[in-house]
């Protein structure tokens, strides 16, 4: 990309209604903070390459100083009552909603998802808030059954202390909101690094909740270079634990940059999901759960429907059904209305599709539709449907992050749970049938930490989101998810006169 780009700012920035959302420096201990040498780096709409925003970019000074933020406000966090801690969750969820509008066009800018996707994460996001807000004052103690005379027993639950958390760019709200929502109604403090293509996301958010009353240090934004920021966040002993959504291969990374300091580990990594149609679903629902749960977000989601296997009676009418939803899906700029499928994040999501079709039709795989760059928009993959390609094919091993679909036939129950059951991952699988008995059996043998049965929504804030296998470690939402943001501690009192 060449300078000219970078010369003027983003048009559709003039829509902001509160420009103060769209902030450039990091967040440091309750301070904007600059790069000691002025370096920065640019966030660029991948619709067309033009630049929204240059970002401050802070590396292992910044880490180090945000550290020492979080560590010195956790006291004063973690001694808060909880209704306090709840208070300002739930004020930060009110400043949020009420400024959907922007901070979806920010969203959209550097993100690329449609302007409608990108309003539904932000009320997701907020959700999460929320719902811990409720959670922080649940955080009880227990009680033991003594077996030791002349003893009370007592067990309960503390802040585990200052946490760190490393977010990807397809959900650069929401991946936020579920990692500190959960520490901070816990009482821990937090160092977040966001991805470096979507950035701007994570800084509105920590305006808003400033704006809400979350003390300097309980929330830090460090923008800038992975390597630097996260390896140092994983070196620090004053992390207790490392949060981080994005690749099984930097999660493996990342795990062993924190074995030294045993930190605690709570990973949602790759997925791979099968999507199972039974001869005896409904013909239009099923094609309507396929597409939803294989297009959302241009098909860059970890609960994306990598594989759709589909029983053979049904495969036919499947096949051409899904064809003209896919052929009819309107591709374009996430601010342009009616888009459906906007452009993936970089060069290199493109080009790993276009490697995956390539492969897949070289292994005896037809493309029904699609199949090839958009030539109209800048790092755009047309929608795409495969069939006959087998089942040892990149797409069917790998996931795609991209807006392809493959369809494979089946023939009997047990053939499809065990080629749904071969991959190194577990997050979510989905299932299409009437028949109740079989969603039981699906669901108690598919080897997934999430199964779907005749839906394709089932995340938000009660939920236990994670992963078994390689994707993943640990519960995100729910009662769960603050577990790993505290540590058990036992009291016995001797009671003898």
């Amino acid at each position: 990309m060449n300078a000219q780009t970078f010369q003027t700012a983003h048009p559709a920035l003039s829509r902001l209604r509160d420009r103060a959302l769209l902030r450039t420096l990091g967040y440091i201990g309750g301070r904007w903070t600059a790069a000691p040498d002025a370096a920065d780096f640019a966030v660029t709409d991948p619709a067309g390459g033009t630049l929204v925003a240059r970002v401050a970019a802070l590396g292992e000074g910044g880490a180090d100083a945000a550290i020492a933020a979080a560590a010195a406000a956790f006291p004063g966090w973690r001694d808060r009552l909880p209704q306090d801690r709840a208070r300002i969750l739930r004020r930060w969820a009110e400043l949020m909603l009420a400024a959907t509008e922007d901070l979806a066009l920010i969203m959209t800018l550097e993100q690329g998802k449609p302007l409608s996707e990108a309003r539904g994460e932000i009320a997701y996001a907020a959700e999460f808030l929320d719902w811990y807000a409720g959670e922080a004052p649940r955080m009880n103690a227990e009680g033991v059954t003594p077996h030791l005379r002349d003893a009370e027993m007592i067990v309960r639950r503390e802040a585990l202390g200052p946490v760190g958390v490393a977010t990807p760019w397809n959900f650069p709200s929401a991946m936020i909101t579920r990692k500190v929502a959960a520490a901070l109604a816990a009482g821990c403090t937090c160092v977040v690094h966001p991805s470096a293509e979507t950035p701007l996301s994570a800084l509105a958010l920590a305006e808003l909740a400033e704006r809400a009353g979350l003390p300097p240090g309980a929330l830090n934004i460090v923008p800038g270079d992975a390597a630097a920021i996260v390896g140092r966040m994983c070196a620090d002993d004053r992390l207790r634990a490392m949060s981080f959504t994005g690749s099984t291969e930097i999660g493996r990374l990342i795990a062993a940059l924190c074995a030294p300091t045993m930190k605690r580990l709570v990973m949602e990594l790759g997925g791979h999901a099968p999507l199972i149609v039974f001869a005896d679903a409904d013909l239009d629902r099923a094609v309507e759960i396929a597409m939803a749960a294989k297009f959302a977000t241009s098909g860059q989601d970890c609960l994306a429907a990598n594989r759709i296997y589909v029983e053979r009676p049904l495969l036919p009418a499947f096949t051409r059904r899904l064809a003209d939803r896919i052929a009819a899906l309107k591709v374009g700029p996430g601010l342009e209305p009616g888009t459906e499928v906007g452009p993936l994040m970089h060069a290199r999501a493109v080009a790993k599709v276009a490697a995956q079709v390539t492969d897949a039709v070289a292994r005896g795989g037809r493309i029904v539709t699609g199949g090839g760059v958009h030539q109209d928009l800048h790092l755009a993959y047309l929608p795409t449907l495969i069939e006959g390609a087998p089942d040892d094919a990149q797409i069917h091993r790998e996931e795609t992050f991209g807006p392809v679909a493959s369809v494979l036939p089946f023939d009997t129950e047990s053939e499809v749970i065990a080629r749904a059951n071969d991959t190194d991952y577990g997050l979510v699988a989905y299932v299409v049938t009437r028949d109740g008995a079989r969603a039981l059996r699906l669901s108690r043998a598919l080897d997934f930490g999430m199964v779907a049965v005749n839906r394709v929504k089932i995340t938000g804030g009660p939920v236990p989101f994670g992963g078994w296998k390689q994707s993943g470690l640990g519960r995100e939402g729910s009662r769960h998810g603050m577990e790993a943001f505290t540590e058990l501690k036992y009291l016995c009192i001797d009671t003898a006169a």
